[in-house]
C-alpha cells in the first residue's frame, strides 16, 4: 500500500476515465470501501482534479525511474559488447545465460568473428 503524499505516476487506465496517462500526481487518499474497485484518490496538479485509481493504474515514480535505469544500462552493455566485438558479453546480456552454458556452446561450434558480426547483422534487420 502506497503512503499518502508519494508522487507517483499513472501508467494505464484499465477503467477508461480519462486518465492522463504518463501525467503525475499525488495520493491524497485510499478508498477503504470493500465494495468499490478503486483504492486510491490521486490529485493531478496539471489537471487540476481528483481521480479514483485502481492500485494498477499507478506507479511509484521511483520504481519507474529505476526500471529506465536498468533498460538504459542493459543497452549501453549490449552497445559496448558490439563495439568491442565481446561474443561472450553479448550472449550473456541477449540470453540471460551464465558463463558455463556459455563455454559448452562455444566449444560446440566455434565462430569467427567476420561471422559473429554477420549474424548480429542480420539478426538487427529482423
Amino acid at each position: 500500500m502506497l503512503r499518502l503524499g508519494e508522487k507517483v505516476i499513472v501508467i494505464a487506465d484499465s477503467l477508461e476515465q480519462n486518465l492522463p496517462i504518463g501525467g503525475y500526481g499525488y495520493i491524497i487518499a485510499y478508498d477503504r470501501n470493500n465494495d468499490n474497485i478503486f483504492d486510491y484518490v490521486v490529485r493531478v496538479p496539471k489537471e487540476n482534479k481528483h481521480y479514483y485509481v485502481p492500485a494498477v493504474d499507478i506507479e511509484l515514480e521511483e520504481v519507474l525511474l529505476h526500471q529506465e535505469a536498468d533498460l538504459i544500462e542493459k543497452e549501453a552493455l549490449i552497445d559496448f559488447a558490439l563495439a568491442t566485438k565481446n561474443e561472450e558479453l553479448f550472449r550473456r546480456i541477449m540470453n540471460g545465460e551464465s558463463t558455463g552454458e556459455a563455454e559448452f556452446e562455444r566449444d560446440k561450434e566455434v565462430q569467427s568473428n567476420e561471422d559473429f558480426i554477420k549474424q548480429i547483422g542480420l539478426k538487427a534487420w529482423i
